[in-house]
């Protein structure tokens, strides 16, 4: 699976459990850490943690596997798929750490494609 299709998986899994404002950056040529990040809302902490949830157990139902996890106990958590960084916040996590802002030199991944209204 390339990082783009990993991406795309990803953001359909977000849309299908309900995360709110995905937003995905394209980071390769800016960081060497990964080739892109996503960055969702949740509505609530058991939210956050369904929304990470599931996006690690269906990626590993294709045989992909988070390199790296951390905060499973706050408002925000980071799954490390290696070339996909994927955060789930709440919104006032969101909103604090404003990623979209300290990324704002990486360009946005058009996904609206991916997302159902």
């Amino acid at each position: 699976m390339t990082s783009k299709e990993l991406l795309e998986k990803i953001v359909s899994i977000l849309d299908e459990k309900k995360a709110e404002d995905i937003v995905a950056i394209e980071t390769a040529g800016i960081t060497i850490v990964a080739d892109y990040f996503v960055i969702a809302s949740a509505t609530s902490n058991p939210h956050v943690k369904a929304l990470a949830d599931d996006v690690e157990d269906e990626l590993a139902k294709l045989g992909v596997f988070a390199s790296h996890i951390e905060g499973r106990a706050t408002g925000w958590i980071l799954l490390d798929f290696n070339d996909v960084i994927v955060h789930v916040f709440l919104n006032e996590s969101r909103e604090y750490y404003n990623l979209e802002h300290l990324w704002a030199d990486a360009n946005r991944v058009d996904i609206s494609h991916l997302i159902t209204e």
